[in-house]
């Protein structure tokens, strides 16, 4: 499964699932959004295998993204969630910083593996891997380490990406590693660029340059595809969202809390992600444009806050649920919600990224050397 089939099916209602397996990482890069370290945490391993249990071939997610903290400091559990995720017909992808891989340019050449056996294991299982790369990560992981286990993954048969983050789209960071990993993979290997955003330490790592969102014109319609696949979060808690405050902050947003693992399973989730109708408008028309239409001077007002900030207050504005409830409820609502689905769908994978990652470098996310 190549990176853009994977950026493809992100505009699809639970048509995918994130899931942290961990908050756990070794790595203290300065631009975590999780802020991971070794003390912190995770949900129970066997109610994530009991969850993923629940997936049946009639009702599953096309993908499962397994993420953390570090999800390969637990290559058994991510190697376990990959096989029964594919017994129901679900394909899986993992994220990982590669912290196994450190010094392995400095090993002698007869050392040819670089990946352990556990974790080469855990790799094997699942259908696609991306690896982090960016200035952050070269302090704990040096470059050619990561290139190394990317030769070594690209050799085992298993689709790989880099995901490349930078303060801006001016960073010449990003000129610099996105060109060098064209020349080194021969455009064998897409990258998913981002842009550092202001959450867990990133909020404030020094001489960073984090962009603030662009300004909303808020009747104009600004549809969220974050809203899409449901997220697993660190205590189990099912959220609607991946913005990383949604994911970490407690009490979850009514209208953004979707269930908890020890409790539902994924027909739930994915019931509940389809047929709110606050999510539905969140999808298709934005949520500052729901506060704008439908909600008092409060909620216009919380709007005027930012886009992501905006949407986690509107279960605090009954009259923005309410026009949500009228406008996005019942078969209408569904088949809006299909239609935007399907737009932005057919836009494809290069244009999502344009608007959800960094714009500059989209077409990365489907160079000439791989497969559709």
């Amino acid at each position: 499964m190549e990176l853009a089939a994977l950026m493809g099916l992100r505009p699809e209602p639970a048509a995918g699932l994130l899931m942290m397996l961990t908050r756990r990482c070794p790595l203290r890069c300065a631009h975590c959004s999780t802020d991971s370290t070794m003390s912190a945490g995770g949900p129970d391993p066997g109610r994530l295998l009991g969850f993923v249990d629940s997936f049946t071939p009639g009702d599953r997610p096309e993908v499962l993204m397994m993420t953390g903290g570090e999800p390969l400091l637990m290559p058994e559990l991510s190697a376990e969630l990959a096989v029964r995720a594919r017994r129901a017909g679900t394909r899986s992808a993992l994220l990982t910083g590669a912290f196994f891989a450190r010094g392995a340019a400095g090993r002698p050449r007869r050392a040819r593996a670089v990946i352990p056996a556990r974790i080469r294991r855990a790799i094997g299982a699942v259908d696609h891997l991306s690896v982090s790369v960016d200035a952050f990560h070269e302090r704990e992981v040096a470059r050619a380490d990561v290139f190394r286990v990317v030769h070594e993954v690209l050799d085992s048969g298993t689709s790989v990406s880099l995901h490349v983050v930078g303060t801006d789209a001016r960073d010449p960071y990003l000129a610099d590693v996105t060109t060098a990993v064209r020349e080194a993979f021969d455009d064998r290997v897409p990258m998913l660029v981002n842009t550092v955003r202001a959450v867990g330490r990133a909020a404030g790592p020094p001489g960073a340059r984090v962009a603030g969102p662009a300004p909303v014109d808020p009747l104009r319609s600004g549809p969220c595809s974050m809203a899409a696949w449901p997220v697993v979060a660190a205590d189990g808690t099912v959220v609607a969202c991946c913005n990383q405050d949604v994911v970490d902050r407690r009490p979850v947003p009514a209208h953004l809390l979707l269930g908890h693992v020890a409790e539902d399973g994924w027909a739930a989730v994915r019931g509940r992600t389809l047929a709110s109708p606050v999510l539905r408008s969140v999808r298709t028309g934005g949520p500052l444009r729901l506060l704008a239409r439908h909600g008092g001077p409060e909620a216009r007002s919380a709007g005027g806050a930012g886009y992501c900030a905006g949407c986690r207050t509107l279960s605090e504005h009954p009259e923005a649920i309410e026009g949500a409830t009228r406008v996005a409820s019942g078969a209408a609502g569904a088949l809006l919600d299909r239609r935007a689905a399907r737009r932005r769908r057919e836009a494809g994978p290069v244009e999502y990224v344009r608007r959800h990652g960094c714009a500059a470098f989209a077409e990365l996310v489907a160079l000439p050397g791989t497969a559709p």
